[in-house]
């Protein structure tokens, strides 16, 4: 047994840092993490005002915009599938610099594209990018936090998104007002930028300590834990309940050691994943690709993707009062994923995502309705529901923001054992991926079949069927340990999730 790992068995309080520097130096790691979600997000925003100019200048049919808006998503899922095996292999802090390098060239490209195909080679390796970044932003955040704010810090990715959306938004209009041919192609080149300063950030960032576990680095990994715990005993803790969920045994304390049975490198975790999952694994499945699937079926996308459109058919007739509205959506967007962000760990996961279902429902059913009345009325200006129409989006995406925005990431980062983690959350991020590409993919043809309104009122009737799904399916997880969720599920009675989130309630007042 090393000196090291003689040190870990007892506290040394006179070396302890202040809690205020451990608790800075955590949130430094979640903010560095983030970064990548920035870039996401503007190519999400930016996408929703450059589309009117690119389809004016390559001459595009509503097909071709619809699928270049949408397909991104679609090649995320190549990005998606391949992360949880990588970060594997090579850690979750330099797959967050290999999504950065992705974007970098994705943006120049672009950038530079001349003619439809040129943007859509653009589009497919930003893509890959976005699947990466996605699935590993939240899941190092989750593994580096305390559980007593890992709630808070794992939502940093959604926040910076949507901070990314709203300067995508800021772009369109700004670079709205050079000529045609350039204004797109700058609104999309600039993206490249901070992928440069993520790819300097990283070096900054420690490698996630549940990752260096499995790898055997035991001294390594309780270096991390000494910065980002609350204390030195929890460091402690955290770091042999993390070698108990890998299997590790208590009496191997040296700094770097030989991992029995070691299946890091992915060696039977689909198998145990989706073939012969235990009963809790099979729960925790269903919650995380329910959970997401709701996400992004209930329309989301459709409003971040088409504002200018929704906005142009409630009545507003200007581009620039168009881009205006948008930005205002991408304004409201952000400052609630803030409020969602600063109340998660207080309120807890479940009560959140319950109370933005609903509102969200409310919302759409507004908003359907709305439209519905513009559109049966064509040739008025009916001012009552025009104001209804803008002010509904603005409570959908505000709705959608304090809840289902922010803690999707949060509630499916932490679920999974820690051998499945990374690959689990994959699959998470890849059935987004994929809703959001068919939304995308398909907003303008669905709104052109069941109209703008009834395409809404379908997105309410989602929201109806998951708010069911939410409470009949989702335990409270707020303030439990990550290597504790599992056994949080398994039993979808009414007495296990009352029993879960006491539980939950207890370690956060502990702590």
């Amino acid at each position: 047994m090393s000196s090291s790992g003689e040190e870990r068995g007892v506290v040394v309080a006179d070396s302890e840092p202040p809690r205020g520097n451990r608790s800075r130096f955590a949130f430094a790691c979640a903010i560095l993490a983030s970064m990548t979600s920035i870039i996401l997000g503007y190519d999400i925003g930016v996408m929703s005002g450059a589309a009117i100019f690119i389809k004016d200048d390559l001459k595009l049919s509503d097909v071709q915009l619809e699928i270049l808006m949408g397909i991104l998503n679609i090649y995320s899922l190549i990005g998606s599938g391949a992360a949880g095996r990588t970060s594997d292999w090579i850690g979750r802090r330099y797959t967050i610099v290999l999504a950065g390098a992705f974007f970098f060239c994705g943006a120049l490209l672009m950038g530079f594209a001349t003619n439809y195909p040129f943007i859509m080679v653009g589009r497919f390796v930003a893509g890959i990018g976005v699947g990466y970044a996605m699935m590993i932003a939240p899941v190092y955040t989750a593994e580096v936090a305390p559980a007593s704010s890992r709630g808070f810090l794992s939502s940093f990715p959604e926040i910076f998104i949507n901070i990314g959306i709203l300067l995508g938004y800021v772009s369109n209009y700004f670079f709205a007002k050079l000529p045609e041919h350039l204004g797109w192609r700058f609104m999309l080149g600039i993206g490249a930028v901070p992928s440069v300063f993520l790819a300097i950030g990283v070096l900054a960032m420690p490698e996630s300590p549940r990752w260096l576990v499995i790898q055997g680095r035991l001294g390594d990994a309780f270096k991390v834990l000494d910065k980002t715990s609350n204390t030195k005993e929890e460091a402690i803790s955290r770091l042999n309940d993390i070698k108990r969920a890998a299997g590790i045994p208590d009496d191997m304390t040296d700094d770097v050691i030989v991992v029995p049975n070691k299946k890091s490198a992915g060696k039977g975790v689909w198998k145990d994943l989706l073939v012969r999952p235990t009963p809790s694994v099979r729960h925790i499945l269903i919650a995380c690709l329910g959970i997401h699937f709701a996400q992004q079926a209930s329309g989301i996308d459709a409003v971040v993707l088409y504002s200018p459109t929704i906005f142009s058919r409630a009545g507003l007739k200007s581009k620039n009062d168009q881009l205006l509205a948008t930005v205002a959506v991408g304004v409201v967007k952000t400052l609630f994923i803030v409020v969602g962000t600063c109340v998660v760990d207080r309120f807890g996961r479940r009560a959140l995502l319950l109370t933005s279902m609903g509102g969200m429902f409310i919302s759409l059913t507004a908003l359907g309705t709305s439209l519905t009345v513009i559109d049966r009325n064509p040739g008025q200006t009916l001012k009552w529901a025009i104001g209804l129409a803008v002010t509904t989006v603005m409570t959908f995406v505000a709705t959608f923001s304090i809840g289902a925005g922010p803690v999707t990431w949060v509630y499916c980062s932490e679920i999974f054992p820690v051998r499945l983690r990374a690959q689990g959350a994959s699959l998470g991020v890849m059935l987004n991926r994929l809703m959001s590409g068919i939304i995308g993919m398909t907003f303008l043809s669905l709104s052109k079949g069941l109209t703008i309104g009834g395409a809404f009122l379908l997105f309410a009737g989602v929201a109806a069927a998951a708010w069911v799904f939410f409470f009949t399916f989702l335990p409270e997880t707020r303030g439990v340990p990550l290597e504790e969720m599992e056994s949080l599920f398994g039993s979808y009675s009414a007495n296990k999730k009352n029993n879960v989130m006491t539980k939950g309630k207890q370690v956060v007042d502990e702590q």
